[in-house]
């Protein structure tokens, strides 16, 4: 909901009373033999009005058939009716004439007509009105007095049909949009749990949620809030589904990089991962993996930044798929440094690793760690002689270059200018 609109549903529901005591206020200072002598007008001041309003108002340029006619003639009648009925000659108004208002502004929402057409609709109608009356009073020569009352009562009473309409309007757009949430958020769970949800399901469900049902699809995790603060519901295309009310918030859209391009800002300062784009039979997939990555991001295990893209840390999360696991080969493989002080520890698996990745000469691992190539000779000395077997063994050397890969992801060890240095 736009800000101007829920302004005006807020004028509506705080000063309709007011407005309402000024505009019969006004139409009862008049002089009842007056008023009386207008009622045989009342027919073609309602013609004429309606006709200038569909000349004015391309939305209501319509003929006045069916459903759509029989609101605008009771609208318009009604207006005028119920001015009249103020002092006591507007013959039977309908008794729920608020209501009849309010209706119109929700009959304009589910049309999908704007406020500015009703508003202008409205705008129009009291100008007409104006004009009539203006032009009846000076042939019956009301005094100037009267007319001035009777210009003001009728633009009063033009606020107060407005605003009773916003009131509808209003109203019927928030039903609305809790409808369509609440659709949404149906579909969105039914993408997560596709063995309970057969295909031709998906599509209803996504009918009734106004959503296109797509191939693919990928799945966003997002930082859940703290308890006292909710997570903000960032501005997407409406064709991004999103949960952010459970304990692990989501989203789901069919084209990441277009949709998401400028979510990171408006998170708040949390964090959210978009998993890869799947079959959308696999979006709980999708949704698993990028929770994974953001675990992963929150621990400090991959770089923090405010949206990343798990495609782009494919191996890590693989290596750290089953953290057991790899926790089991990591203390078998890595026992042998255990005896090692923690700056020993780092520096040996840190050449170790580098020889595992590169197999090269002894110029390119001093390269690739920065320091001196006699240091990496006396470093190799050393890993030959923790290691032994291990470096002739391809399976073995695997599960060695692994589980150097997991720690140095765990520990989020980088080398340092003073790790550098010979030893």
């Amino acid at each position: 909901m736009n800000s101007t609109t829920h302004n005006d549903s807020r004028w509506a529901g705080t000063t309709l009373q007011v407005v309402e005591d000024e505009a019969a206020r006004l139409v009862k200072s008049l002089p009842r033999e007056h008023v009386a002598k207008f009622l045989p007008t009342v027919g073609q001041l309602t013609a004429d009005m309606i006709t200038e309003i569909q000349r004015a108002v391309p939305a209501y340029a319509r003929p006045l058939e069916g459903y759509f006619g029989t609101i605008m003639r009771s609208g318009v009648e009604q207006a005028v009716r119920r001015m009249l009925d103020s002092v006591g000659v507007g013959g039977s108004p309908s008794r729920d004439w608020a209501n009849l208002y309010r209706k119109i502004g929700k009959v304009e929402f589910h049309e999908g007509r704007s406020l500015d057409s009703l508003q202008t609709a409205y705008r129009v109608g009291g100008k007409v009105a104006w004009r009539h009356i203006a032009d009846w009073g000076i042939r019956h020569q009301l005094p100037m007095r009267t007319l001035t009352v009777l210009a003001e009562a009728i633009f009063v009473y033009i606020d107060e049909i407005s605003a009773l309409s916003i009131e509808g309007y209003t109203r019927a757009q928030s039903e609305s949009e809790r409808v369509k949430d609440r659709r949404q958020r149906r579909l969105l769970h039914a993408l997560l749990n596709p063995t309970r949800t057969a295909r031709e399901s998906l599509a209803t469900l996504a009918d009734k949620a106004g959503w296109q049902l797509r191939d693919e699809v990928a799945a966003v995790a997002l930082q859940p809030a703290d308890d006292l603060q909710e997570l903000p519901v960032p501005d997407l295309p409406d064709d991004v589904l999103m949960d952010l009310d459970g304990p692990s918030p989501c989203l789901i859209t069919a084209q990441p990089q277009q949709h998401l391009a400028h979510l990171a800002p408006q998170l708040g300062g949390r964090r959210a991962a978009v998993g890869p784009v799947v079959a959308i039979g696999d979006t709980a997939t999708s949704l698993r993996l990028a929770r994974r990555c953001l675990d992963l991001v929150l621990r400090g295990v991959i770089d923090d930044n405010p949206l990343t893209w798990t495609e782009d840390h494919l191996a890590t999360l693989c290596l750290l798929g089953d953290e057991f696991l790899i926790s089991e080969i990591r203390s078998r493989t890595l026992a042998p440094l255990e005896r090692l002080t923690s700056k020993q520890r780092h520096r040996t698996a840190q050449t170790t690793l580098a020889w595992l990745e590169t197999r090269g000469s002894v110029s390119d691992i001093a390269q690739r760690l920065g320091i001196h190539p006699q240091t990496v000779r006396y470093r190799m000395r050393q890993v030959d002689s923790i290691f032994g077997d291990t470096l002739d063994d391809p399976d073995r050397r695997l599960e060695l270059e692994i589980s150097l890969r997991a720690d140095q992801a765990l520990r989020g060890q980088q080398p340092t200018e003073a790790e550098q240095c010979p030893t």
